[in-house]
C-alpha cells in the first residue's frame, strides 16, 4: 500500500472504534496478521501500491465490515471463545516469528528472497554478502536506541525518538547517497472519501480473504479486550466491540486505506505509556491529523530500514515466550498444539494458521468432552469427601455401604454416551453391585437424544444387576429433557434429589425400613 495509508489507519478508524466500541483499552489500526492475509488475497489482482490495488484493499475492508456487522446482528461474539488461549498464544507467536523474519531484508538493505516466509528468509540469508553497511548501521542504531531507552524506562518513546532522529540524520547526511533507501515523498492532506469503484468483479476472491480476516479480527480483538478488561477488573461487551470494529473497517474502506484490527502490540504500547481510556486513541487520531496536514514533508527522509527495524521488534514482542513456557509447564498437550499452530503460520501462512487454530481448538474441546473426568464420590475416615476416577475392571468405593455416587464430568451427548455405559457396567458388574447407584448430574448441563437413549439402556443394566438408579443435583432444563425422553417415568419422581446429603438420608431411611 502507499506509505500514507499507514497514517490513514490511525486517523479515522481508531477514532471510530474509540467512540463505538466498548473496550477502554483496545487500540485499532494496521495489524500484521490481517495485513498478511489481505496481501495474500490480493496477490495478482492488481499491481502493488497502484490505485486499483488500493481500491481492492478498500473493498476488502468494507466486506470485513459487513461480516462483522452480520456477526453482531446474529450475536456471534461467542465465536471468539472457540480459540483457546493456548492456541491463540501459538498463533500470535507464529505471526511474530513470520513478521520478524520478513523484516531482515529491509534491515540489511537487500532485496530478499521470493515466495513464502521461509523461502524469503533463506533468500535473505544468501544475500548477506551484499549487505549495505550503511543500512545495517541505521538498523543497528535504531535497535540500540529503542532497546537502550526501554532498559532505562519503558515509558520513554524509543521508537518515536529513533524515527525523529533518523529523519534528521538522513536529511543532514543525505543517506540515499550512501545506499540507504528512504520512503520518498509522502502525500499530505486528508484522505479521499468514497466507495471504491474498482474490483467488484473480484468480490468472490476478496470475500474468501475477508472471511479469514474476519475470523482473525474476531478472535484477536476479543482476546485482547478480554485480557485488559480482566487486568483492570472492567466489563466489556464482545458484541458491542463488533459494532465498533465494523464501523472502523467501514471508515477504513471509505477513506482509502485497508482493514484494521484490534492490535495487542499497540494496545500494550498505549497501556505501558499510561493510557487507561479511549481518550488515548482520540488524542492519537488528533496528532495524526496534525502530521497529515503539516508534517508529511519530513517523513520523506525516513529510511526504510528504520521502519523494518521497528516492525522487527514488534514481531519479536508478539513472540510470547513466557506464555509458551507457561503452557509447556502446565499442559504439555496444549503446548504441542500451540507449537503446531505457530509452525503452520510460519511455514504455510497466516490464513492456514488461523484455520488450523480454530480446528485444533474445536478438536481439543471435543477431546475433553469425549473423555470427561468421571468419578465416584467417597468419604475418608475424617469425614471429608473427595472424588476417585472410575477405573475399568476395578469395583468403585461406596459413599456409604450399598450406595455409589457416580459423577459424570461433562454434558452428555452422542460422542461420550458410550463412556456412560462403560462406567455403569464397571460399577454394577465388578464385585458386589450397589443397592443404589446415584448419578450426580451437577456437571451435566445438556443431554442430547443419543445420550437420553443411552440412559434408558443403562436402566436395564442397573435393574438387571438388582440395583436402583437415582439422580442428584439435576438442573431444571436437564430434568425437562429427561422427562421428554421418558426417563422420569421409568425411574419415578422420587428418584430425583436436590443434594448428595438428601440421597444419603433417603437411602438410609429406605435401608432401615
Amino acid at each position: 500500500m502507499p506509505v500514507v495509508t499507514g497514517l490513514y489507519t490511525i486517523l479515522i478508524p481508531i477514532a471510530v472504534f474509540a467512540c463505538f466500541g466498548s473496550s477502554r483499552h483496545l487500540v485499532v489500526g494496521a495489524d500484521s496478521a490481517t495485513a498478511a492475509i489481505m496481501a495474500a488475497g490480493l496477490a495478482g489482482l492488481a499491481p502493488i501500491a497502484s490505485p486499483d490495488y488500493v481500491s481492492l484493499a478498500g473493498i476488502t475492508a468494507i466486506l470485513c465490515a459487513g461480516l462483522l456487522l452480520l456477526a453482531r446482528l446474529i450475536r456471534l461474539g461467542f465465536l471468539a471463545d472457540f480459540l483457546s488461549r493456548s492456541v491463540l498464544i501459538g498463533f500470535l507467536t507464529g505471526v511474530g516469528i513470520q513478521v520478524a523474519m520478513g523484516q531482515l531484508a529491509g534491515m540489511l538493505g537487500v532485496s530478499g528472497g521470493t515466495g513464502g516466509t521461509l523461502s524469503k528468509f533463506f533468500g535473505t540469508l544468501e544475500q548477506i554478502p551484499d549487505t549495505s553497511l550503511a543500512t545495517l548501521a541505521v538498523s543497528a542504531s535504531v535497535l540500540g536506541i529503542i532497546l537502550g531507552l526501554e532498559a532505562l524506562n519503558e515509558r520513554i518513546p524509543g521508537a518515536l525518538i529513533a524515527v525523529a532522529g533518523s529523519i534528521v540524520v538522513s536529511s543532514a547526511f543525505v543517506l540515499p547517497s550512501h545506499g540507504v533507501a528512504i520512503l520518498g515523498p509522502v502525500p499530505g492532506g486528508l484522505p479521499k472519501f468514497g466507495v471504491p469503484s474498482y474490483g467488484w468483479n473480484d468480490w468472490a476472491t476478496l470475500l474468501a480473504a475477508s472471511v479469514s480476516i474476519f475470523v482473525v479480527i474476531l478472535a484477536q480483538s476479543a482476546a485482547t479486550s478480554r485480557a485488559y478488561a480482566t487486568k483492570y477488573n472492567e466489563e466489556f461487551s464482545e458484541n458491542t466491540d463488533l459494532v465498533g470494529l465494523s464501523l472502523a473497517n467501514l471508515s477504513a474502506g471509505l477513506s482509502g486505506t485497508f482493514v484494521v484490527n484490534g492490535s495487542p502490540t499497540k494496545t500494550q504500547m498505549v497501556d505501558s505509556a499510561g493510557g487507561r481510556s479511549q481518550l488515548s486513541q482520540l488524542v492519537t487520531a488528533f496528532i495524526v491529523l496534525i502530521v497529515l496536514l503539516f508534517l508529511t514533508k519530513p517523513l520523506q527522509y525516513l529510511p526504510e530500514a528504520v521502519l523494518a527495524s521497528i516492525v522487527f521488534l514488534i514481531g519479536v514482542e508478539l513472540i510470547d515466550r513466557s506464555g509458551m513456557r507457561r503452557i509447556m509447564r502446565w499442559r504439555m498437550d496444549e503446548f504441542l498444539v500451540a507449537c503446531a499452530t505457530a509452525t503452520v503460520v510460519v511455514v504455510v501462512g497466516v490464513k492456514q494458521g488461523i484455520i488450523l487454530a480454530i480446528v485444533l481448538s474445536i478438536l481439543d474441546h471435543l477431546r475433553r468432552s469425549y473423555h470427561p473426568r468421571n468419578t465416584c464420590l467417597v468419604r475418608e475416615a475424617d469425614g471429608t469427601l473427595h472424588s476417585e476416577l472410575v477405573v475399568a475392571g476395578q469395583p468403585p468405593r461406596e459413599l456409604v455401604p450399598g450406595l455409589v455416587v457416580y459423577r459424570f464430568g461433562s454434558i452428555m451427548y452422542y460422542a461420550n454416551a458410550s463412556r456412560l455405559v462403560e462406567d455403569v457396567r464397571t460399577i454394577v458388574g465388578t464385585g458386589q453391585p450397589p443397592t443404589w447407584l446415584c448419578l450426580d448430574a451437577e456437571m451435566v448441563s445438556d443431554v442430547d437424544f443419543s445420550a437420553g437413549a443411552t440412559i434408558l439402556d443403562i436402566l436395564s443394566i442397573v435393574e438387571g444387576a438388582g440395583s436402583r438408579l437415582v439422580a442428584a443435583r439435576v438442573g431444571r432444563n436437564v430434568r425437562a429433557e429427561l422427562g421428554r425422553y421418558g426417563i422420569t417415568e421409568k425411574v419415578g419422581e422420587d428418584a430425583f434429589f436436590d443434594s448428595i446429603e438428601s440421597v444419603v438420608e433417603a437411602y438410609r431411611a429406605r435401608s432401615s425400613a
